[in-house]
């Protein structure tokens, strides 16, 4: 297991310097090296160099754990923080433009295609390589064009389908156009399918978090739901968009066959995950025994589910390239400094009041139908937390009592518990803070001036590092971290997991009709998360007939979606294919009311008026192509409103 660690370690440092380089590129994709023959006798010399070059062919997959350099991770309607300054703020706000277009994943994509295939093209003539090892690598190469095309297409829908090293001095006329949708999803499937019947099971050792079999399928299942989905199924708003030849670039109407093949290649995507070992993680009694808190069984199994390095199996295909300084563990844990007033952990990663509301009941249900749960005129109505309770102390509204294990697990409230390592005076890591076994959780104090609030008074500098709305953020972050500048716990940040495969077969399975095996995938889910079936939960709501019907399990696998995949870069792109975006993000989010220290007033539903959401329809459904593009290629058509 050590040298499977190390191995985490180096393809995880060669990709984030590879990754700096990409970030700092600002050419088209049709002026990207290397295309100069010292260039390729140089990269394929021997068989170390084409390794290395290899590992740079992953080097220009976005960063997904990165606080300011990713669009989907800290976007959407999920938490909001107190950086109003970076970059997913800008997304937030609608603020992105074709000739702004604040992060854009264009160049960085086109040229990783590039890099692919010209390592597809050269490695056969390394000398000395052995036949299998070049033939491993170009089925990762040919994955990563399947990827990276998936990941345009995510992104702008229609995009140009490269299908070879291109020539750099194209004349303007010999210019590609945008391919239809079904063409490029035609296209992508083909490379994926291709990649998955010559790439391995699974990756051990030096090779762990290259790309595998399940990694393809997983891929391609996620590649056909999108598909399927409203935004790219027959949205009307963008029916119209036409190539300059008059081709209709997006479907022109709605096709349930879609969701017959997105179906199949989820249920083949699961199949190929179970087969390779993956499972969904359970916290085995007597493991880890260094982390004390949450003790909680169901709840420590969430926690751990995708931070424990040695024995989880559920990431289907991540990325390894470990936590910075200002990723999520640092962003997210409760603020702390030291005595040189050096900032260490931000505090300031707040899940809105709309997350805190999809998170169920302790029975497994929403809140407006579950009749045992407290009528929503009560929700707010203080409580005492009874003696031993594991989830907080003192006084707590109803609305954050008998909930489900997920929202413990994955993020607190003030008097709520975060487990997290270490002492710092001044602090809500102070001694006075620590609670439960050996001290080994914090209760939180979020209120204005409390120790983790929102400071107040010139000689209070705290004017990022908050809580927006009085919630905090728990998930992956590591019961361990330390605050302390780069020392953060590890893990493999997922890019897929087998929950987010059973999820895709339980929603194409719902748009199928097959309700049946849709409630089993979403039972796999339920029983980890320590909640009661789909059927037995529905059975004693309000409107037990939802579970019955197409409409209502539709509704219901999203729900359960929105929660399991809570901060995994998957909400900014579900709310865009659902077509539910316009619905959720231009609404301004909601919290607690964090500029008072009373907490009955503290306790009010606050609108974040300082939080500022914007999105347009059907304009920010899609990414903007960078003008200089349209502006070179005049058989680009740019999408609708930009």
């Amino acid at each position: 297991m050590k040298k499977i660690l190390r191995s985490k370690h180096l393809i995880g440092t060669l990709l984030s310097l590879l990754l700096l380089g990409t970030a700092l590129s600002s050419c088209r994709y049709l002026d990207i090296v290397p295309d100069g023959t010292a260039t390729n006798e140089d990269a394929f010399k021997n068989p170390m160099a084409a390794k290395k070059y290899l590992y740079s062919c992953y080097g220009f997959i976005p960063k997904p754990s990165s606080g300011t350099g990713s669009m989907d991770f800290l976007s959407g309607d999920e938490v909001v923080t107190s950086f109003a300054h970076e970059t997913p703020n800008k997304f937030n706000e609608g603020l992105y433009t074709s000739t702004n277009p604040i992060l854009s994943y264009w160049n960085q994509l086109f040229e990783g295609i590039r890099y692919c295939y010209t390592l597809i093209d050269n490695v056969d003539q390394v000398p000395n390589i052995d036949k299998q090892t070049a033939e491993d690598y170009k089925a990762q190469a040919t994955f990563l064009i399947g990827y990276y095309h998936y990941l345009l297409m995510q992104n702008y829908g229609p995009v140009i389908l490269i299908t070879g090293v291109e020539d750099v001095n194209a004349k303007a006329e010999d210019f590609k156009p945008r391919s239809t949708m079904d063409e490029c999803v035609d296209f992508v499937v083909k490379k994926l399918d291709d990649a998955a019947g010559r790439l391995p099971e699974r990756r051990e050792g030096d090779d762990y978090g290259l790309a595998t079999k399940a990694a393809a399928k997983a891929i391609k299942a996620k590649l056909l739901v999108m598909a399927a989905s409203p935004l790219f199924n027959g949205y009307q708003d963008v029916a119209g968009l036409k190539n300059p030849d008059g081709t209709a670039l997006f479907p022109q109407s709605f096709d349930q066959t879609k969701w017959d093949k997105a179906y199949t290649a989820a249920v083949d995507a699961v199949q190929a995950a179970e087969a390779a070992g993956h499972k969904l993680y359970v916290a085995q009694e007597g493991t880890l025994a260094n982390i004390k808190e949450p003790q909680d069984p169901v709840q420590r199994s969430l926690r751990l589910s995708l931070l424990d390095r040695d024995m989880s199996t559920e990431t289907v295909w991540g990325d390894t390239r470990g936590q910075g300084y200002y990723d999520i563990q640092s962003k997210s844990a409760p603020w702390s400094h030291n005595a040189s007033n050096n900032w260490l952990a931000w505090g300031g990663v707040c899940p809105t009041l709309a997350m805190m509301e999809r998170f169920y009941t302790a029975n497994g249900l929403p809140l407006a139908e579950d009749p045992t749960f407290a009528p929503e005129a009560d929700w707010w109505t203080l409580m005492e937390a009874p003696e031993g309770y594991e989830n907080a102390e003192g006084q707590i509204p109803n609305f954050l009592y008998n909930r489900e294990p997920r929202l413990y697990a994955w993020t607190t409230f003030h008097n709520g518990y975060y487990e997290v390592a270490g002492t710092i005076s001044g602090t809500n890591y102070a001694k006075e803070y620590h609670r439960g076994k050996d001290g080994a959780k914090l209760v939180m104090k979020l209120r204005l001036n409390d120790i983790s609030g929102r400071q107040a008074g010139e000689d209070r500098p705290r004017d990022n590092d908050y809580s927006p709305g009085g919630f905090l953020n728990k998930r992956l972050v590591h019961p361990l971290m330390t605050p302390s500048k780069g020392k953060y716990d590890n893990y493999i940040h997922p890019t897929v997991t087998l929950a987010d495969l059973y999820l895709l077969a339980a929603e194409s399975a719902v748009e199928t009709g097959k309700l049946a095996e849709a409630k089993s995938y979403l039972d796999k889910i339920r029983k980890r998360a320590g909640i009661p079936s789909v059927d037995q939960a529905w059975a004693k709501a309000k409107h037990p007939e939802k579970a019955q019907t197409k409409e209502g399990m539709r509704e219901i696998a999203r729900q359960e979606r929105m929660i399991e995949m809570y901060l995994l870069n998957q909400n900014f792109w579900d709310m865009r294919r659902w077509l539910l975006a316009e619905k959720y993000f231009s609404v301004s989010p909601s919290g607690m009311n964090i500029m008072t220290d009373d907490l009955q007033l503290y306790t009010r539903p606050t609108v974040l008026s300082d939080v500022r959401r914007r999105f347009v329809a059907p304009t920010n459904y899609l990414m903007p192509f960078p003008q200089g593009e349209i502006n070179t290629n005049a058989k680009l058509v740019q999408n609708p409103g930009y």
